[in-house]
C-alpha cells in the first residue's frame, strides 16, 4: 500500500513565541490560533493554499527551521527575502504576469 500525503505542516520552533506571534499576525497579516497543550502555548495558522505553519517556543537557532516563500498577490514580478524575529528566513514571491502597480 502506498502512502499518499495529503496535507503539510511546518513546523517552527522559536524563542519568544508571543514576539512570533505578533509578527506574523501584524507584518504578514497570517492569522495564527492559540492551541494549548505546549508552554505557554503553541501557535497553529493555515494559508489559504492548505499549508499550515506550527510555531512552538523552544531553544532555536538558524538552521533548525526550514524558510518559508509566501506567494503574494501584489504589484509584481518580484521576489524579496528577509528575516523574522528569530532570524529564519522567509521570502515573498509574486509571478511576473502580475502587474507592478495597483493602477493597471
Amino acid at each position: 500500500m502506498t502512502f499518499k500525503p495529503k496535507t503539510a505542516s511546518i513546523v517552527y520552533y522559536v524563542t519568544d513565541i508571543t514576539r512570533t506571534e505578533a509578527f506574523y499576525n501584524q507584518t504578514l497579516g497570517l492569522e495564527l490560533t492559540r492551541m494549548e497543550g505546549a508552554e505557554p502555548f503553541w501557535l497553529q495558522g493555515r494559508l489559504s493554499g492548505g499549508l499550515e505553519l506550527v510555531f512552538f517556543q523552544m531553544p532555536a537557532k538558524r538552521g533548525d527551521s526550514p524558510a518559508i516563500v509566501f506567494n503574494v498577490e501584489a504589484p509584481g514580478g518580484w521576489s524579496a527575502d528577509f528575516l523574522d524575529p528569530d532570524g529564519f528566513g522567509l521570502g515573498l514571491w509574486q509571478p511576473e504576469d502580475k502587474p507592478r502597480s495597483l493602477e493597471g
